[in-house]
């Protein structure tokens, strides 16, 4: 029974070791360098712990006349202090090493991107020389193999910016910008998240990570860069007329009609994104029902008014344009 149960407990632990969110099956060379650091650190600190088990077991077995001062001395010297230390030492250093290139600048010409921490989203700017930058929220997309340069910032509490697939964790502080680069090394879509503890939703602000090809990637960006199309059909139409009658263009921006806010979310191209509200829900039409009707319930503390009083077919129609901007 205890044998079944060290089992599930470590099959269950090993589960939560993969996946979109995992730092030990990197997909970035940088997030590859910490999982090694991070094997050499267990294999080290494994034989530690297996030396002093050794040892323990050793000294209660041992008949205690065999145990002379200068034996004692070497035991607990030698076996409890000075080869712990050389192998912790070891383990410093080669840390240490690794220090430089996890830290080093992106080369000149890459790909550089402004993450601003809000409360509680991201604000996403991709800067383009001699164009405008492109902003959005809450998703990035990165080409394969390419390095990326990320200027982080925030304008209010302290957040850490931290994609545990593509490399580690970088605190945003208010009044500084500081650095982080990458090379993601395979396509996919990771999680990333706010590793620093930074009020009542911090654990509902996450983001979504699209690697994929150059090729693809440029295409994307091209799209960001547009303009929203103009509402089609008769729902998204009143829904249109519903967002900027009812303020919401004070607060977000939609490129292509008067809605120029710029406290919130950019809003241009919402419905394509993975998910609504910082990870919080699904990209679904019933989703952003929910969150305009629902705000403050679905993500405590956050600056948007709920929007209950509407009708139900006006929160249809709002959530139906609010799909269509893709």
């Amino acid at each position: 029974m205890r044998i079944r149960r060290l089992l599930f407990t470590i099959a269950i632990s090993w589960g939560g070791c993969n996946g979109a969110q995992s730092a030990l099956e990197p997909a970035g060379r940088e997030a590859a360098r910490i999982a090694e650091l991070y094997w050499w650190m267990v294999a080290g600190t494994a034989a530690v712990w297996l030396g002093v088990i050794a040892l323990t077991f050793y000294c209660l077995r041992a008949p205690p006349q065999s145990f002379s001062k200068r034996r004692e001395r070497l035991l607990i010297v030698g076996g409890g202090a000075v080869v712990p230390g050389v192998l912790l030492a070891v383990l410093l250093v080669f840390g240490l090493s690794m220090v430089p290139n996890l830290v080093a600048p992106a080369p000149p010409g890459s790909l550089k991107i402004t993450v601003s921490g809000e409360l509680w989203w991201w604000r996403i700017r991709y800067e383009q020389p001699g164009a405008e930058p492109v902003e959005l929220a809450n998703e990035i997309h990165l080409p394969v193999d390419e390095p990326v340069q990320f200027l982080l910032e925030s304008d209010n509490v302290i957040h850490s910016f931290w994609i545990p697939a593509l490399a580690g964790k970088v605190d945003m502080i208010p009044g500084r910008v500081t650095r982080l680069s990458l090379t993601p090394t395979r396509t996919g879509i990771f999680r990333g998240a706010c590793a620093e503890f930074c009020g009542s939703s911090h654990a509902l602000m996450n983001f979504d990570v699209v690697v994929e090809e150059k090729e693809a990637f440029q295409n994307w960006l091209a799209h960001q860069a547009q303009p929203a199309q103009p509402a089609q059909e008769p729902l998204t139409k009143r829904g249109h007329d519903l967002f900027l009658a009812n303020g919401c263009g004070a607060c977000h921006s939609v490129r292509g009609t008067s809605a120029k806010g710029v406290i919130s979310p950019d809003l241009t191209h919402v419905g394509s994104r993975l998910s609504l509200a910082a990870g919080t829900l699904p990209s679904e039409p019933d989703a952003f029902q929910r969150w305009i009707a629902s705000t403050d319930h679905l993500k405590p503390g956050a600056q948007m008014p709920r929007f209950d009083m509407l009708l139900e077919e006006d929160l249809q129609a709002l959530a139906a344009y609010l799909k269509s901007l893709k």
